[in-house]
């Protein structure tokens, strides 16, 4: 997002719920403050960081992790509607008259169900604005192994700690199916910065923010896309090209 504002382009950012749910320690809201409302502040200072114009929410709540009894709860995310939700995100995108529209993977991720929900609504979206450019944003699973795996091998991370990645879960796609792979070293203190913002959910002490500037850069120093439409194998290094 700070790339495309520095290159000269508006940036928007439409949020689907406002993160009803999560835990704080005692203490970290001011009294008589919702979870909700410090985190819509936290997303405006986050929005402000990296360059973003407008920010707009959806009004749906925060569905919980998957399989929690709260996806069942009418009024969340992963109740609401595809159609309709696409059309209220649609009127923002013919408003905008958006070139690129970017969303989650098909797993959200890593199987958040309201991530899920966000790949569902924003590519029924563009179908109805006709934005020509849609991108999921996902994680090189490949990439992810191979680091994890040189970080035991150096003993930066004990191998006990390696997640199985054999036991079929999904984080992230399979390098072989990626079509984008965006550079974006130049902006990581705005990237830091902007995950700084989100306080109730990233501490101080928490493990991605206390990354020395190395380890941080090879955890996020790169982005990465599926373009819709367009078959698998890496061909573009800038989403935003001839925009």
């Amino acid at each position: 997002m700070r790339k495309a504002f520095e290159e000269g382009h508006r940036v928007v950012l439409v949020v689907a719920t406002r993160g009803e749910v999560g835990e704080v320690p005692d203490g970290f809201l001011d009294d008589g403050e919702e979870l909700w409302q410090r985190r819509v502040q936290e997303t405006h200072a986050s929005a402000e960081v990296l360059g973003a114009k407008r920010v707009e929410f959806l009004g749906y709540t925060d569905s919980g992790m998957m399989g929690e009894p709260r996806n069942d709860v009418s009024g969340t995310f992963w109740q609401a509607d595809v159609e309709e939700a696409a059309q209220r995100l649609a009127a923002i995108l013919r408003e905008e008259q958006a070139d690129v529209l970017t969303v989650y993977d098909d797993n959200g991720g890593y199987g958040h169900p309201d991530h899920i929900q966000v790949h569902r609504v924003g590519m029924r979206a563009a179908e109805l604005a006709g934005t020509p450019r849609v991108y999921e944003a996902t994680s090189n699973s490949d990439e992810m192994r191979r680091g994890m795996e040189e970080a035991v091998r150096t003993g930066q991370m004990k191998a006990e700690d390696l997640p199985d990645f054999e036991d079929g879960s999904e984080f992230g796609k399979p390098e072989a199916i990626l079509t984008a792979r965006v550079d974006v070293t130049a902006y990581l203190p705005y990237k830091r910065a902007a995950m700084r913002a989100h306080a109730s959910q990233i501490s101080e002490d928490s493990f991605f923010l206390a990354m020395p500037d190395e380890g941080f850069a090879q955890a996020f120093g790169v982005e990465w896309f599926i373009r819709a439409g367009q078959g698998p194998g890496i061909t573009e290094t800038d989403i935003m090209a001839g925009l």
